[in-house]
């Protein structure tokens, strides 16, 4: 039975939110593969998804007016937007939310503020929803320097109209915004008879097909229904068969660089400032308000798009990309993991499973710089780190962070071990959305205890107790536990404590010095008091610790 929305509040628009986001998630690669216009960079969905992935970060927990939260999602949007289609959601979103909250009462109002409408001839939900469509569409297409039909534009207008049309015949807000949907689907599938480069490629245009998506989760919250099996993209059509290059080619006439940034300047510049970025370049677009503006072209003059910018205002947080190369974009998987590892055996152990690695391991802790450089290398989306030791967790959320101002996806796996990070990554699926490839491999570290045994190299007080240079000491979950004579007599006694809490497999990695006879007491041990459990044995050639040990 379906639970229809017929206001819009604040868990309707948080409700949105997330539902397009997870559904731009799923769809993200098939938009990309759409992408040939206007530059076949193939990043659309990816664009689309982290520009809806800012602004709902910027949406705060707790209580919140409409009017609060439809600006702190607009807000965040128009300061993470990315790339042409990005840009162009972030004002269609923000031109949404402005003219909702200007539109609707009640809750819609902060406090003290004035309605411009009684709450007598005020307009219904359907109609203020069907207006402020309306109100983004000319919004993003008043952003627009030179609006092109048969692109995401396109799309907008003709699910504002549809929508309108349907309010004006007394539907109810689902049924306005079913409308705009299914008008929107029709105007994405024409789109390939509107734009020679889509027909040639056989596809539609990749920023309205993101659009329908968006549209389509607003549908099914207000409706109650869960989104559809396939996420609202079309298939390809065939290519019509043409001379020449085909869509996905790169223009070697066309621009050189796309180049972003954020501009503080008055709105009453912006006008004349679009002109005259037009003449630098194309797929000019530049949205905002209150002086806070973001800024988008394709140009071959990137000093004098900046210095545009510096003349009527402080542009900031400046980004430009190089189109050429987009070949070696391409080239590169969709994410890419980062592992450090402790000795050379680690190493090829990680690169085996397809992981980029960095040297690490006791006394030669990485840096952010390392792994920040390496996070660049692989040109990758998407970046899975596994810092495999716990001092070197922070180092690897600074320079996730670093990244993420790069428009980077990064995810850090707190893994405290090497044995941790082997257990993550043998179960990594590129396959898997991001999401649900952060949640395995969490959960695959999470549920492996790890230990180790070395010797100690000075006197010290431990959790076991105070322990003399050359004694054995035996290491469970991070912590000394085991102060003995010798190596073997540690070890199992570190076995018979990370198996105490149950396991099925356990993994052993040999260090540089390690005696092959006790890497065979240890084995002779565990199948003897548990035959239940599988042994695998890896040459890791870390220094200090002989013997690390895991637990699955």
């Amino acid at each position: 039975m379906d639970v229809r929305a017929e206001v819009l509040t604040t868990a309707v628009l948080r409700a949105w939110a997330r539902t397009a986001l997870f559904e731009l998630g799923r769809a993200r690669a098939e938009i990309d593969e759409l992408n040939v216009y206007p530059v076949p960079d193939g990043d659309t969905g990816t664009n689309l998804y982290l520009t809806w992935e800012a602004a709902c970060d910027a949406l705060p927990d707790g209580e919140l007016t409409f009017a609060e939260a439809v600006q702190a999602f607009g807000r965040g949007a128009l300061l993470g937007a990315r790339g042409n289609s990005g840009v162009i959601t972030s004002q269609l979103v923000r031109a949404c939310g402005l003219r909702l909250a200007e539109n609707l009462p009640g809750e819609a109002a902060g406090a003290g503020e004035t309605r411009a409408v009684l709450a007598d001839v005020r307009m219904s939900e359907a109609a203020a929803f069907a207006d402020a469509l309306a109100f983004a569409a000319d919004a993003a297409y008043s952003a627009v320097a030179q609006p092109v039909e048969g692109t995401m534009l396109t799309v907008a207008r003709q699910a504002a109209n549809a929508a309108l049309e349907a309010a004006n015949a007394g539907k109810s807000l689902a049924e306005v915004c079913l409308a705009a949907v299914a008008a929107a689907r029709v105007a994405l599938t024409k789109t390939t008879e509107q734009l020679e480069v889509l027909r040639r490629a056989g596809v539609v245009d990749a920023g309205g097909a993101g659009l329908v998506v968006i549209l389509g989760s607003m549908e099914s919250v207000l409706s109650g229904r869960a989104p559809a099996a396939t996420s609202g993209v079309p298939a390809r059509v065939p290519p019509t068969e043409l001379p020449g290059a085909v869509g996905s080619d790169l223009d070697p006439d066309g621009p050189a660089y796309e180049v972003m940034y954020l501009l503080e300047a008055p709105d009453e510049r912006i006008g004349d400032f679009r002109k005259q970025l037009a003449g630098l370049g194309d797929s000019v677009v530049v949205v905002g308000g209150d002086e806070l503006w973001n800024v988008h072209v394709h140009t071959d003059d990137v000093g004098a798009t900046i210095e545009l910018g510096i003349g009527i205002g402080r542009p900031y947080r400046i980004r430009v990309t190089h189109f050429a190369d987009l070949a070696h974009r391409k080239a590169v998987p969709n994410r890419a993991v980062i592992a450090v590892a402790a000795g050379d055996g680690l190493a090829a152990l990680f690169t085996e499973a397809g992981a980029v690695v960095i040297q690490g391991g006791p006394g030669r802790r990485c840096s952010t710089g390392e792994l920040l450089k390496a996070i660049e290398r692989s040109g990758a989306p998407e970046i899975v780190v596994l810092p495999n030791d716990s001092d070197s967790i922070a180092v690897a959320e600074a320079a996730a962070a670093a990244a993420r101002q790069d428009g980077v996806r990064v995810a850090v796996i707190p893994t405290r071990a090497q044995v941790q990070g082997l257990a993550a990554i043998a179960v990594h699926d590129p396959e898997r959305s991001f999401d649900d490839a952060v949640v395995q491999l969490s959960a695959a570290a999470g549920q492996t205890r790890h230990g180790a045994v070395t010797i100690a190299v000075k006197d010290a007080w431990t959790m076991a107790g105070t322990c003399r240079i050359g004694d054995a000491l035996g290491v469970v979950d991070g912590d000394f536990t085991l102060i003995t004579d010798d190596l073997s007599t540690a070890a199992t006694g570190v076995v018979d404590r990370l198996l105490g809490g149950g396991g099925e497999l356990m993994t052993v990695v040999t260090g540089r010095d390690a005696d092959p006879e006790l890497v065979e007491a240890l084995v002779r041990h565990v199948r003897r008091i548990r035959r239940d459990v599988d042994v695998v044995v890896y040459d890791g050639g870390q220094d200090r610790y002989p013997l690390l040990i895991g637990v699955e």
